[in-house]
């Protein structure tokens, strides 16, 4: 009998493994199977560690004890406690993993802070490590809602014991306090951490690897703070090295990944490597997406046998996703945008809308004025946590399609069933990539040192046209504007009738040059008409294009702009008499 149970518990933990870990074959990610996995993830910032610039407090207070600092000196100790329940009790829930999953993403990569696992050292008498129950509880949960969903979580110490960059929103990083570079107390905390980590995980199949510090971004002997000039790293390189045994000597089965210096890519003295079951994380942000951006990761690769992964990237336009991604997976490397949470986040695939009043709480924390009273200021911080329920998002298709559908083909898409007769609002052009679905000429965030608008007016979509508020009376709530000469919009328009019509223009504008026609299939159809200065920005009137033939069905129209310095709102199709 008792080799029956043996026999039967050994057959329930194939079954429960069967698919067995991700792990380093050579120079890729497999599953148990063997099976080349490309990680297409999402990072869900912003949930354990609160970054300033998510919330829009960054000019003022970027690290989140800062942030904390400022709430609760708005609505006091009680009040703040209530509200960070509420708020990560919102972050993340099943409905968003099951959210992410049917968008197409197949990893979590979730950015942990420490003290939601065990108290700062000042807190804990004796030099004694303890525990906090909430952040594991908080991972235990992710976990199951992943695993529901065939999705692997990667655990990343995002806020070590003490912060280890000088960028100080990243790691909630004190300088106040001794660093993690400066306290051995720290180091070991972290150690202790990640020991506690693979003891609970050590069998989770959907546990996806261990990305064991975030973006260190420190100067050891260089002098560049952000230890991009660093030759050696050995500090860095001795605690990943101890992290590694610390966690081996518990889990041998987890896929350990490493991070450079200069937030995670500089790699200087990282080598020879020490385990035979790791990968290496790099993280790229507005740059271009060519081989030469990566090409020192690929040599890597090459050189060392390592599988390698884009740990975090995003805060860009829809066109830069589509070619990073595709870049990314023409070379098997997978990858994990970020952030997937932020208020106004127009470069995310959600957004939280900002609470009413929430400006007069940024203006009090930012320019201390009047402060706003208790209960006000506490109704409007639990407005904001309520608002990051995933039924309260603004979800972002035109994100999730460039990230996933754009990758793959040039086709376009409708953007929303236009039928003809009736009114197309010049902001619901097509799905597609640049060139395709619309052309527009400064389309990315292509320069580090310089910030490029891609939409100019930062509203409604990411793509590359420009879109902001609109004034008219009859409207979608946006414009198309910034128009310039040569750029277009494809609509697709679904004709019930084959027939004849005549096309209201609704434009504003206050300088003269503006010029558009019609356009399918390659041909014109319709004459270049010119667009009469209105008067002003906000001063709408109408012109006709007349006598435009459409044949039955499905038909994809170009708005072609010959001229710009006008604001668009919409055409209307009106069957012609």
């Amino acid at each position: 009998m008792k080799k029956i149970i043996v026999f039967s518990f050994m057959c329930f933990a194939v079954a429960s493994f069967g698919q067995g870990f991700l792990h380093r074959e050579g120079q890729k990610i497999v599953d148990g199977n063997g099976k080349n996995i490309v990680l297409r993830g999402l990072g869900v910032g912003g949930w354990m560690v609160q970054e300033g610039y998510m919330i829009q407090t960054g000019a003022f207070a970027g690290p989140q004890y800062k942030i904390k600092q400022k709430i609760t000196d708005l609505i006091g100790e009680k009040g703040t406690e209530e509200f960070y329940k509420e708020y990560k009790a919102n972050g993340i829930t099943k409905r968003d993993i099951d959210s992410l999953a049917a968008w197409g993403f197949n990893s979590i990569r979730l950015p942990m802070h420490y003290n939601l696992y065990t108290p700062a050292i000042e807190t804990e008498k004796g030099g004694q490590i303890t525990w906090l129950e909430e952040g594991f509880k908080m991972t235990d949960d992710l976990l199951s809602w992943c695993a529901a969903n065939k999705i692997y979580l990667i655990l990343d110490l995002h806020a070590t014991p003490g912060g280890q960059g000088k960028d100080a929103a990243i790691s909630d990083y004190d300088d106040s306090k001794p660093s993690l570079w400066e306290s051995a107390a720290n180091q070991d905390k972290m150690v202790a951490l990640w020991e506690k980590l693979a003891q609970r995980y050590k069998d989770s199949p959907w546990i996806g690897g261990y990305d064991i510090i975030n973006e260190p971004n420190w100067n050891f002997t260089g002098t560049n703070q952000n230890g991009c000039d660093e030759t050696s790293n050995a500090p860095l390189r001795a605690l990943q090295v101890r992290l590694t045994n610390a966690i081996r000597a518990i889990d041998p089965h987890h896929m350990i990944i490493i991070e450079g210096n200069c937030w995670g890519n500089n790699y200087n003295g990282m080598f020879p490597l020490w385990d035979e079951n790791m990968a290496l994380s790099f993280h790229k942000y507005w740059n271009q997406n060519d081989i030469a951006s990566i090409q020192k990761m690929v040599d890597y690769r090459t050189q060392y046998n390592v599988p390698i992964w884009l740990g975090e990237s995003g805060e860009n336009s829809n066109v830069w996703f589509e070619e990073a991604i595709s870049l990314m997976e023409s070379n098997n490397i997978g990858w994990a945008f970020w952030p997937m949470k932020k208020i106004e986040n127009l470069a995310g695939v959600t957004s939280v809308t900002k609470a009413p009043n929430y400006d007069k709480l940024l203006d009090y924390w930012k320019n201390d004025g009047e402060k706003p009273k208790v209960d006000f200021a506490k109704k409007v911080l639990m407005q904001i946590a309520e608002n990051y329920k995933m039924q309260n998002l603004t979800i972002r298709y035109d994100v999730i399609d460039a990230m996933f559908r754009q990758v793959q083909t040039n086709d376009t898409k409708k953007y929303k069933n236009h039928v003809v007769p009736g009114k197309v609002f010049a902001t619901e052009f097509d799905l597609g990539q640049n060139g395709f679905a619309y052309s527009d000429k400064d389309v990315a965030n292509y320069d580090g040192t310089k910030f490029t608008q891609w939409n100019k007016g930062g509203k409604m979509r990411n793509d590359g046209v420009d879109i902001v508020a609109c004034t008219d009376k009859i409207t979608n709530g946006f414009q198309v504007s910034f128009i310039e000469e040569g750029e277009w919009l494809q609509f697709t328009v679904d004709v019930k009738k084959q027939s004849t019509f005549n096309v209201d223009v609704r434009y504003s504008s206050e300088k003269a040059g503006g010029k558009l026609y019609l356009e399918q299939d390659g041909k014109k159809i319709s004459e270049t008409m010119e667009l009469p200065v209105t008067g002003g920005e906000t001063i709408w009137k109408t012109i006709t294009l007349k006598n435009i033939a459409l044949k039955q069905g499905i038909n994809k129209i170009r708005v072609q702009f010959e001229g710009g310095n006008f604001n668009l709102n919409f055409l209307e199709f009106k069957t012609a008499k």
